[in-house]
């Protein structure tokens, strides 16, 4: 493992900047530590696993640009914490919402000298991911997230094609928010049973969310366009007018994940996470508010999403205009204007 350690580091002595000094420093600390330790006591390399914490549940990962940090949260729960390098001036990580494109555990790149990458989950098509890399403990690398390469490990065995991240400046922890209804869409109380058994049984019995065979879907809602897009495998398959409550107040920032029906209370149980570009937490409104919002006006809207709904579906929401600079008919991203 040293002599796989040591050839890694070198060959990506060519995009890293980091002297011979403190790549020996690395190859001697092992280049990743396990620790049990609090957020903001980690040091460069670091990084906590607690699997355990919550074994099963759809997984989402938020990168935290001023921080330095990568939260992995299970079930809506915080399962792991990393140090982490993303993008130097000049070649800054864009925040916003992505979904995992393409994993490749042994990728190497095709713009920077063949520089391996191992571990890659592929955020854009042009060239934003995750991947292991040289931590020198500031934003060092050319866009893409770098991270501790046992980390990176770690994480590639629990992501999947679909699975959401978020790169932003402030982000709430995951709540759970209770929809008294189909989202987008109002269905009568006799259709809940009927609603409540599709969804159970696209969670084939055994598998973990991991490894569902069910393609990943994606909803993509946006106030500056009054629109919503329906993605299925990174493709749009519908798009109709949204109707928004107040249209003129702004919704924020948000990623809900799809968890289960929730029978005594009728509805769909969502873990929503808030999110900001930058370093001071501007969420607009909870999650709780913000949802019911929201109703789809035209009709192929609400049936793409009920044939499609599974445990692990995401509904992103933004104010941002889905343009094809910030939003392509090919993946689900939503970037920050000023990164676009």
């Amino acid at each position: 493992m040293f002599d796989l350690n040591r050839r890694f580091v070198l060959q990506s002595l060519a995009v890293s900047g980091i002297g011979v000094t403190g790549v020996w420093a690395l190859l001697r600390s092992g280049f990743a530590q396990q620790v049990y330790k609090e957020v903001d006591e980690l040091k460069t390399g670091e990084f906590t696993w607690h699997p355990e914490r919550s074994p099963a549940g759809p997984v989402a990962v938020v990168v935290s640009v001023p921080d330095q940090r990568v939260h992995v949260y299970r079930n809506s729960i915080r399962i792991a914490i990393s140090t982490c390098s993303t993008g130097a001036p000049g070649h800054s990580t864009p925040t916003g919402v992505f979904t995992i494109l393409e994993k490749d555990k042994n990728h190497h790149s095709s713009k920077y000298n063949d520089a391996p990458m191992p571990n890659m989950n592929r955020l854009t098509w042009s060239g934003i991911a995750l991947h292991a890399g040289m931590l020198p403990g500031y934003p060092a690398s050319h866009g893409c997230v770098r991270l501790p390469l046992k980390f990176s490990e770690l994480l590639f065995s629990v992501t999947h094609i679909g699975t959401p991240v978020l790169i932003a400046g402030s982000h709430s922890d995951p709540r759970e928010v209770i929809h008294p209804g189909m989202v987008l869409g109002q269905y009568a109380e006799h259709e809940f049973e009927l609603a409540a058994a599709n969804l159970k049984s696209k969670q084939l019995p055994g598998l973990s969310h991991e490894e569902n065979p069910t393609p990943p879907t994606s909803i993509l809602i946006s106030r500056a366009d009054r629109r919503g897009y329906v993605f299925e495998n990174g493709h749009i398959v519908a798009e109709g007018r949204i109707d928004i409550k107040n249209p003129d107040q702004p919704l924020g920032s948000h990623v809900f994940i799809l968890v289960d029906s929730h029978d005594s209370r009728r509805g769909l149980t969502w873990h929503g996470i808030g999110h900001h570009s930058e370093g001071a937490v501007n969420l607009v409104a909870s999650e709780e508010v913000v949802i019911t919002r929201l109703s789809a006006g035209d009709a192929n809207v609400i049936e793409a999403i009920k044939t499609r709904m599974h445990p692990g579906l995401i509904m992103v929401m933004t104010d941002l205009a889905a343009h094809p600079d910030t939003r392509s008919d090919r993946d689900l991203v939503v970037m920050n204007a000023d990164d676009a």
